[in-house]
């Protein structure tokens, strides 16, 4: 029942805010149409005025944290909202008013124990989103000297508010699949539980210092990328400790050449640092916008934070995307689609040769134009859009890596606005791809698959002792079930010599006397 009510105040926020003009030409029934005609009479007047985007934005900000991740999701899912709503809602951004400062003493004696003592100075917060907030503050180390850190809060409260809040999402998800049949291929719950747990390790801060950890781990011989250093004692599931990072903002491009940097550098550095972490070790960064990212001054690296958002891809994949890439640098179209169909990702049903016709139209427009007016993004966003067609199943660790891929080269071209995407890519996926189908790829792949079968070598001895254990007790519920039988039968022969015996006796008792 809360639930419900939750959602008709969501309800009520969207329609007032605007946010149904989404749906004006949606493909929907007669009945929705209707509906989302009437939920629009209450509309504010002004908000005609606006945009779209500035509509859904008031509308999922006026509804708490959990709506603005929700949003951001769905800007990942162009399967469900369609390109032009997911355009708009990538532009949504995840800012909130902050939470009083005067609570975070206590928060922070409750979470660190005896070791919040060594944190003084702790600012007013220097920036607020829909999950936590970060202050600048003084960290006293063990031994007696101190560093500048940044210190990041959960808000109070927020765990059990997005609880509360998914209840009323899933709710919405139910009703509308129940209302609006046609809608349940959007898997709205599957979308629902993909938040809930995404948010979950979002709201866990460990994860992201965890995240942070393997990140360094996976640059340290890496130049021109780093991530901040992290100080464990004082983390714990609603804290984060950081060093503060002392540098520019990408966005601040007077700053960035007072200082005396190459924007053009560090635009090839962040395009380059973002292929590795996906391609080179299938883990990276989700969430690289500019505010998100810096220049060091003195070492001229890009510095990332805000780890909360990864994603993830197996070296399969990662295979695959190089040599996509790459196969659309060398217009090898029948290769890229081929790799489709090798992978699994479209049904062997298609057809091969009008999948590779479908790429070309994608690549060949692209030659002979400037590398500076072609997106790498767009390319890769246009491959997703036409692999549907081809009934591609929807794959979200792509998806999230496209709608990243935006992000970065929107951002490198900020620095650089003509910036050559793909030269710059070219040295990373290049390498990749002919480590990976060269003699070098051939041995890795040798020596895989030789540890794979090292490690079923080595685990045959637990199988066939746990084959034996099966067997052995599927020939004792034989036995027992033989035993039933037996006894079963004999029940039944001794019932029915009973009756008869009976009937023998009343026989007996009946016509004996005469």
């Amino acid at each position: 029942m809360f639930a419900y009510l939750r959602l008709l105040r969501a309800g009520f926020i969207l329609a007032r805010e605007g946010a149904f003009s989404l749906a004006e030409n949606q493909p929907l029934p007669p009945s929705a149409r209707l509906a989302i005609k009437c939920a629009r009479l209450i509309e504010k007047r002004d908000v005609r005025k606006t945009g779209r985007v500035t509509r859904l934005a008031n509308a999922l900000n006026r509804l708490g944290p959990t709506y603005v991740k929700f949003g951001q999701l769905l800007a990942t899912r162009r399967d469900i909202v369609g390109p032009d709503v997911a355009a708009d809602l990538a532009q949504l951004q995840d800012a909130m008013p902050p939470f009083d400062a005067r609570l975070v003493p206590n928060l922070l004696k409750e979470a660190l124990g005896e070791d919040a003592a060594a944190l003084s100075d702790i600012s007013e917060p220097i920036a607020a989103a829909s999950i936590a907030q970060v202050h600048k503050a003084t960290l006293t180390l063990p031994d007696g000297t101190s560093e500048t850190v940044a210190v990041k809060l959960l808000r109070p409260g927020i765990v059990q508010r997005f609880h509360r809040d998914l209840q009323g999402l899933r709710a919405a998800a139910r009703a509308l699949e129940t209302l609006i049949p046609s809608t349940r291929r959007f898997n709205g719950q599957r979308v629902v539980d993909t938040l809930s747990r995404s948010a979950t390790l979002e709201m866990d801060l460990r994860m992201e210092a965890a995240a942070i950890s393997e990140m360094a781990d996976n640059n340290v011989e890496d130049d021109g990328f780093r991530v901040p250093k992290l100080y464990w004692a004082q983390t714990a599931r609603s804290v984060l400790t950081t060093n503060w990072i002392d540098a520019i903002p990408v966005r601040d491009a007077e700053a960035i050449a007072k200082a005396g940097l190459d924007g053009s550098k560090l635009a090839i550095t962040l395009i380059q640092s973002f292929l590795k972490h996906a391609i080179r070790d299938g883990f990276f960064h989700a969430d690289m916008h500019p505010g998100n990212l810096f220049a060091d001054p003195e070492t001229g690296a890009i510095v990332a934070v805000d780890l909360g958002i990864m994603g993830r891809i197996g070296l399969p994949e990662r295979r695959f995307l190089a040599q996509i890439l790459h196969g659309f640098i060398t217009r090898d179209y029948k290769r890229i689609a081929q790799m489709h169909f090798d992978i699994g990702y479209v049904p062997a049903d298609q057809s091969v040769d009008d999948f590779a016709q479908a790429l070309r139209a994608i690549g060949e427009p692209l030659v002979g134009r400037g590398a500076d007016e072609i997106s790498m993004a767009r390319v890769l966003g246009q491959l997703l859009e036409t692999t549907e067609v081809f009934n591609m199943s929807a794959r979200p660790e792509l998806v999230l890596l496209q709608k990243n891929m935006v992000l970065v080269e929107g951002t490198a071209r900020m620095l650089d606005p003509k910036f050559n995407m793909w030269t710059a890519a070219e040295p990373v996926v290049g390498d990749w791809v002919r480590r990976q189908v060269g003699p070098l790829g051939h041995i890795d792949r040798a020596r895989d698959g030789l540890g794979e079968a090292v490690s079923l070598f080595t685990r045959l001895p637990g199988f066939a002792a746990r084959a034996e254990r099966v067997l052995a007790q599927i020939e004792a519920d034989q036995h027992r079930a033989r035993r039933r039988d037996r006894v079963t039968v004999a029940l039944k022969w001794t019932a029915l010599l009973g009756v008869v015996l009976a009937i023998a006796l009343m026989a007996v008792m009946l016509f004996g006397g005469r």
